[in-house]
C-alpha cells in the first residue's frame, strides 16, 4: 500500500475531513491534499506529524534492486 492510500484510508476510518486532519496534525490543508494525491516530494517531518496521529511514523524501508 502506498503512503497516500494509507493516510486516506486511516483518515476515512476515523471519519475526519482533510481540513480536520490538517488542523489536528498541525499542517496545512494543501500539505494533506498533496500527501493524499501522492506527491513525491514532501517534508518527512510533516509526514510524520500526520502519521503520528494514527500511531505510525515513516522510516527506512529496504529497497531491493534487481540485478
Amino acid at each position: 500500500m502506498q503512503l497516500n492510500e494509507f493516510v486516506k484510508e486511516k483518515r476515512n476510518a476515523v471519519k475526519l475531513t482533510q481540513p480536520e486532519l490538517a488542523a489536528k496534525a498541525g499542517v496545512g490543508l494543501r500539505f494533506i491534499r498533496e500527501l493524499e494525491q501522492g506527491k513525491e516530494t514532501l517534508r518527512l517531518d510533516k509526514v510524520n506529524q500526520v502519521l503520528r496521529l494514527f500511531g505510525y511514523k515513516a522510516g527506512p524501508v529496504e529497497y531491493k534492486i534487481s540485478d
